[in-house]
């Protein structure tokens, strides 16, 4: 692809969104196409979109048909950089040295201080009747442990979120000038992103530890080690991928259990079911909602015929609102089992980053329900979604306390 086509995929997302209507509620909409055009080419943004949860299964566990390599290669463009925008082989060998982090051992070792960091963020905001759980929790939880985690100081926080928020952006309309704008500030993003992190690459290749990045540094597989420039970029997925996602779980998670009253008081008083409880909320608000492939080779999907070359997104967050798979998909059910949703994705794809999102999401909610006997909207309460992004949630949300 070249950086025009790029250009229009973002172009293209956002037309969708608007299309959509809330940024906050697009599932009236996904259900239409669903109903009416599940397999949909926009002939003004030459894309395919796919809303079906097998079409979807389908497309994202085939990798004979459909690439991920949907970027060009560039510095400008870490995330191209990246196991995101690989195929096989290359994907299968760095995949294989990078999933060294995201063991069971690693995340085990990681769950004592990760429930260390959550309890103190909920002791600062049990000082006061209410919180915002953006603000005061799911945003600088996530940070806060992606920041250990790749052994990085914990006073980038701040600088952390702003480049991660760049990082997802979107142009806010398709005019020239707005889509320069975006261009130019995100590419701006990425370049002081890229240095930051080699220098503390650097750093760390004379004093490894025990965080992420130096067992990256230390990792050999069949030969094959990480340069700097395959670590960099990786980074800048790890912190995006573990902040921006993260973050809008949690939030989603608390948002769908307050909307549902008697949620919170159950799972206050039977903590057991709050790892079911994340799967549903990954189903229900999947915080990454779309993903994108590139056609390889021409195929049939829904009755339509895909061309090679032609560009394709496929709606996670539609996929998991299937009624032809999931039983009442509109309700937020916390006993739903089984819960095979694609929030994570599907196939040789599937989030490496999937047990670390899933143990600090069900340690957050495990800390809420035990610190405070109740959380509720404010009578003044309104809906503060995010606009104009890769990701799905809140940008606040305040909450009151019950002590």
């Amino acid at each position: 692809m070249n950086q025009s086509n790029e250009q229009n995929l973002q172009i293209a997302i956002s037309q969708i969104r608007a299309k959509a209507g809330s940024a906050y509620d697009p599932f009236p909409w996904y259900r239409k196409k669903r109903q009416e055009s599940p397999v949909d080419y926009d002939d003004q943004a030459h894309v395919w979109s796919v809303f079906l949860y097998e079409d979807v299964k389908k497309i994202l566990g085939d990798k004979d048909h459909f690439s991920s390599q949907f970027f060009t290669v560039t510095r400008e463009n870490s995330l191209s950089q990246t196991i995101f925008n690989m195929d096989p082989p290359k994907h299968t060998q760095i995949r294989s040295i990078v999933s060294r982090a995201f063991t069971p051992q690693v995340m085990k070792e990681w769950e004592p201080r990760i429930r260390e960091i959550t309890k103190e963020l909920l002791d600062q905001a049990a000082k006061g009747k209410e919180m915002d759980l953006v603000k005061d929790f799911s945003h600088p939880l996530p940070v806060v442990i992606i920041s250990e985690l790749l052994g990085v100081p914990a006073r980038y926080i701040d600088k952390f979120k702003e480049w991660s928020d760049i990082l997802v952006s979107m142009p806010k309309d398709d005019s020239p000038q707005e889509v320069q704008r975006w261009m130019e500030t995100k590419v701006r993003g990425e370049m002081e992103l890229a240095e930051f992190f080699r220098g503390i690459i650097e750093e760390k290749r004379n004093s490894l530890g025990y965080d992420i990045i130096s067992i990256l540094i230390q990792a050999e597989e069949e030969g094959l080690k990480l340069s700097a420039e395959e670590l960099v970029p990786f980074c800048n997925l790890l912190l995006v991928a573990g902040n921006e996602t993260t973050t809008n779980l949690i939030s989603n998670a608390v948002f769908s259990i307050l909307e549902n009253p008697g949620i919170y008081e159950e799972l206050r008083d039977e903590p057991s079911l709050i790892p079911l409880a994340v799967e549903e909320a990954l189903r229900y608000r999947a915080p990454a909602p779309i993903v994108m492939r590139v056609v390889k080779e021409d195929i049939e999907i829904g009755g339509k015929r895909l061309l090679k070359g032609q560009l394709v997104l496929v709606f996670l967050g539609s996929a998991n609102r299937d009624e032809n798979v999931f039983e009442r998909s509109d309700a937020f059910d916390i006993h739903r089992h089984p819960n095979q949703h694609v929030a994570f994705g599907h196939g040789n794809h599937f989030c490496l980053g999937a047990p670390l999102a899933r143990l600090e999401t069900e340690i957050a909610l495990t800390e809420l329900v035990s610190k405070f006997s109740s959380l509720s909207f404010p009578k003044t309460f309104t809906i503060d979604a995010i606009e104009n992004s890769a990701v799905y949630g809140l940008k606040s949300f305040p909450v009151l306390l019950g002590i």
